[in-house]
């Protein structure tokens, strides 16, 4: 319960002096809200608690009690304000003797005074006591403290009446300034006080001289008669009528006066009673008050008189205070018990509980109420958790439940909008890699994630006021300050220190409930044999997607960021960690799984348009596939503070490796499907029916005309750009997010790929070269052409010149696909031409003049035809083959050997255009 109100401020006392019982008016600055506010007043020391009646918050009256201090501070205590204080003070006087003709403030009973000079104490009337003033002069009060005279005349006083009567202290108080004359005067009026004094009593004496005379005879007279009589108590004798008369006259006097004297007692016993009533109306109308304010639920009210009540009566003897006192006891201890009901009462806020157990404090309950509403509260938390999991997993199996698994963007099940992530939850891979389905997917959450939203959800909402009521615990700001008064906080926070271990073991428990049911849903194979059926229970059908468990952890780590607000110890908050960082792991090869399924569908997605460098849009879409992947995990894989690295352990950088080179390597595999297979061999069974649907692959088909050649040399132009290109850039993104062995990865894909690439190669060669070279032979001894018996050379024979023009035609072919593959492809022709040209031409045994010649002349115009796509081999073939010819020995061959080479370059030079360097030097890499 927090203080409004400053603590009171007594700022004047009205009278500022007086003797015991003098009523006064105390005024100052907030002096209590009500009557109930009230709990404390005391003047000098002494509580006047008791006569006290608030008027106002400036103004209280009072009597002041009995006091040993003369002099003291007015204290005013109040709940709402505490212990004040006081700017004035208050100063006890010691009755002093009143005359009777004296004015005075309150009734002075009259006393028996001690007649020192007698030694005996007398009844003097009060028209008989001495004078005020003993010396007959004025009386002028001095100045000196009274503390001072005290400790100048130790055990002594300026009472003239006293025993320990101090004549010099009389004089200093009363008569300080009075002058020697004056004094003298006093001396002269002591005399003449002392002189009336005797003269007064022999006066006194002589006016009754008479009187006593008479008594005298009297007495004397009733001597003489009792003595005729005599002193025998005898029938009729004077004695006894006198005792008869006497006793008679006492009889008719009982008589006359016993009625009204009874009702006098009655009276009497009547008002004593209701002046008992009224002056302790207080305690006996107590119990009845207590239940009604219980019933109200004015619990302060309650305590307040329940603390006057104790102060005031709880050590009486008084066996009708004890009685009522013990009424009071029996239903505050019914109190307690409904508070404590209360305080244990789930669900309750903190500021409930905090009021409850101040209340409890209050009133001395016994135990430790703090503490047992801290285990309530942690067992209510774990109840609530466990709750949440089982109505979730009902759920999920379809039972009695009418929640439905669709995701209400306004109700509190969720902190965040989940259409902010369905945005992003399907990448756009190339741009065409958008399927049909309803938008209205997006919304649709699985119960997993609902379940560790609202269970996070409800630990964050409910752990915090768990721990700051453990912090009001330690700290003691649960205790109002009677309980500081009475040692409470204290053994409370003893009681604290001993108990830190048990209440961190219940936040650990709590910590544990959460990460164990988290894993159940999510990542059940993490649990421990024996945890599934407390923490799992769920249905597994199909795997969360990455997009599912990005959000997921998103959600864990705010939880996680709430708690650590809260300054939870890191240790207790360790295991959360732990839990994070085992979801990115599992989302980072959940993701990488589902991006090499998506690339394996990118083979139904190759339309076969080519660009102007010979590619098609297969690479590029390969490339964002990763990219739009590895923008999915950034989030993931970006430590937030406290997080580790989620590459720290040796497994998962294996694991993410070994993923990485699995997706290069489907890609890999997509291009050599879709290099050696036709159309219609294309598997799509892995596909769903959105993906797989005429609508979105209709372009597959769309250039039926293509040959599986230029298949071949699309997909080497592919495999040139990704070895040159896409597979350094997706070395750099995945440098850049922090992946572990991109050299390894890299390398694999690299040699993988060049694997293929040759395999394609090699595989396009033979469809071109080989019809090339069979068709030499032939075409050399088409017509029984014999090289021993042959005609001078008229000129390069048409097999030649056919083998040319399919020459032609490759690099035709090549050139249209790709510019970059000229130069390779005709090179590899040229050797493969070369080399069974020269092979041709060791098989011959002999050569005649002009058959050699021939030879010499086709062999020639070939390497000349094709010099800029000469190789080492090429040439050493070339070389190989002219070696095997008889070499010319006249002038006049060699001549007609030139003039035949320029007659064939100039009747085909059209067809032998691309040949020429000048366009060729381009195409060189």
């Amino acid at each position: 319960m927090s203080r409004a109100r400053q603590p009171p401020l007594v700022t004047g006392i009205s009278p500022n002096e007086g003797i015991s019982w003098t009523k006064v008016t105390i005024r100052g600055e907030n002096l209590g809200t009500g009557p109930t506010d009230l709990i404390g007043l005391t003047i000098c020391g002494h509580n006047c608690l008791l006569t006290a009646e608030w008027m106002s918050a400036s103004k209280i009256v009072c009597r002041v009690g009995q006091a040993k201090n003369d002099k003291g501070d007015i204290i005013v205590t109040t709940k709402s304000g505490g212990k004040g204080t006081s700017t004035v003070s208050f100063k006890l006087l010691k009755p002093e003797k009143i005359g009777i003709l004296d004015q005075s403030a309150v009734w002075v009973d009259e006393m028996n005074y001690y007649d020192m000079r007698t030694d005996r104490n007398k009844g003097i009337p009060p028209l008989s006591l001495r004078p005020a003033n003993p010396l007959g002069i004025e009386i002028d009060k001095g100045r000196f403290p009274q503390k001072d005279l005290e400790a100048l005349f130790p055990g002594m006083s300026a009472d003239f009446t006293s025993e320990n009567f101090s004549a010099a202290w009389y004089l200093i108080e009363n008569h300080s300034t009075t002058s020697f004359d004056q004094l003298k005067m006093a001396v002269v009026n002591l005399k003449k006080q002392a002189n009336k004094k005797n003269e007064g009593s022999l006066a006194y004496v002589k006016g009754g001289l008479s009187t006593f005379f008479e008594a005298q005879d009297a007495l004397s007279a009733i001597h003489q008669k009792l003595e005729a009589d005599g002193t025998e108590k005898v029938e009729g004798s004077m004695t006894q009528k006198l005792e008869n008369v006497l006793n008679r006259a006492s009889n008719t006097a009982d008589t006359l006066f016993q009625e009204v004297l009874g009702r006098k007692d009655k009276a009497d016993s009547t008002r004593n009673a209701l002046n008992v009533l009224q002056r302790f109306k207080f305690l006996f109308n107590l119990p009845l008050n207590i239940e009604r304010n219980i019933q109200k639920g004015d619990y302060d009210v309650v305590i307040n008189d329940y603390e006057k009540a104790k102060s005031l009566f709880g050590k009486t003897e008084v066996q009708v205070f004890k009685k009522y006192y013990a009424e009071v006891e029996t239903r505050i201890e019914a109190l307690r018990e409904l508070l404590l009901d209360k305080l244990l009462e789930t669900p309750s806020t903190l500021h409930d509980q905090k009021r409850y157990i101040r209340y409890l404090s209050d009133l001395h309950a016994p135990g430790d109420p703090a503490w047992q509403c801290i285990g309530a509260q942690h067992q209510w938390i774990l109840q609530l958790m466990h709750n949440c999991k089982e109505s979730y997993v009902k759920e999920q199996k379809g039972n009695a439940l009418l929640h439905s698994p669709m995701l209400d963007l306004d109700s509190d099940v969720r902190p965040s909008p989940i259409g902010h992530l369905s945005q992003t939850a399907s990448l756009k891979r190339g741009g065409s890699f958008q399927s049909g389905r309803d938008d209205a997917w997006r919304y649709k959450a699985p119960q997993q994630v609902v379940f560790v939203e609202k269970l996070t959800k409800l630990v964050v909402s409910q752990l915090p006021n768990f721990w700051k009521l453990w912090i009001s615990y330690v700290n003691g700001s649960l205790f109002s300050e009677t309980a500081e008064r009475s040692g409470q906080m204290e053994r409370s926070k003893k009681n604290a220190r001993q108990r830190q271990n048990d209440f961190k073991k219940m936040i650990q428990e709590v910590m544990h409930s959460l990460v164990k049911l988290i894993r159940g849903a999510l990542l059940p194979f993490s649990l421990r044999e024996g945890e599934s059926r407390q923490y799992g229970g769920w249905e597994m059908k199909s795997e969360l997607s990455g997009q599912w468990l990005t959000h997921v952890i998103q959600t864990v780590r705010l939880s996680s960021e709430s708690l650590t607000a809260l300054e939870i110890p890191n240790d207790m908050l360790q295991i959360i960690q732990d839990l994070i960082l085992d979801l990115r792991v599992r989302c980072i090869i959940v993701t990488l799984q589902h991006t090499a399924e998506d690339i394996k569908r990118l083979a139904e997605k190759e339309d076969w348009v080519v660009d102007n460098e010979g590619l098609t849009s297969l690479p590029s879409q390969f490339e964002q596939c990763i990219i739009h992947s590895l923008q999915s995990l950034k989030t993931v894989l970006d430590c937030k503070p406290g997080e580790a690295s989620v590459f720290q352990q040796q497994k998962t950088q294996e694991d993410v490796c070994q993923l990485s080179i699995g997706i290069m390597q489907v890609f890999i595999d997509c291009l050599e499907q879709l290099s050696t297979k036709p159309d219609g061999d294309i598997d799509t069974a892995h596909l769903s029916v959105d993906v797989s649907s005429p609508d979105l692959f209709g372009s597959i088909h769309e250039d039926s005309s293509l040959s599986s050649e230029q298949r071949l040399l699309i997909a080497l132009s592919n495999c040139r750009y990704l070895e040159r290109h896409t597979f350094l850039n997706i070395a750099e993104h995945f440098e850049k997010h922090g992946f572990q062995g991109v050299e390894k990865i890299t390398q694999v894909s690299m040699e993988s790929l060049k694997d293929l690439d040759q395999r394609l190669f090699e595989m396009y060669i033979e469809f071109k070269a080989d019809p090339i070279v069979g068709s030499l032979e032939p075409g050399i001894y088409a017509g029984y052409f014999d090289w021993k018996d042959c005609l001078v050379p008229a000129g390069v024979r048409n097999y030649l010149k056919e083998a040319l023009v399919n020459i032609i035609a490759v690099h035709a072919e090549v050139f249209t696909i790709s510019k970059d593959l000229v130069h390779r492809v005709m090179s590899r022709v040229v050797e493969a031409v070369s080399e069974e040209l020269s092979r041709l031409m060791q098989c011959v045994s002999s050569f005649s003049k002009n058959g050699a010649l021939q030879a010499r002349l086709e062999i020639c115009a070939l390497r000349d035809t094709v010099a800029i796509y000469l190789t080492p081999e090429s040439n050493s073939s070339f070389k190989q083959a002219l070696e095997a010819l008889p070499q010319l020995s006249s002038g006049t061959d060699k001549k007609l050997l030139e003039e035949l080479l320029n007659k064939f370059k100039s009747s085909m030079h059209l067809q032998l255009t691309c040949f020429q360097a000048s366009s060729s030097a381009m195409m060189k890499t």
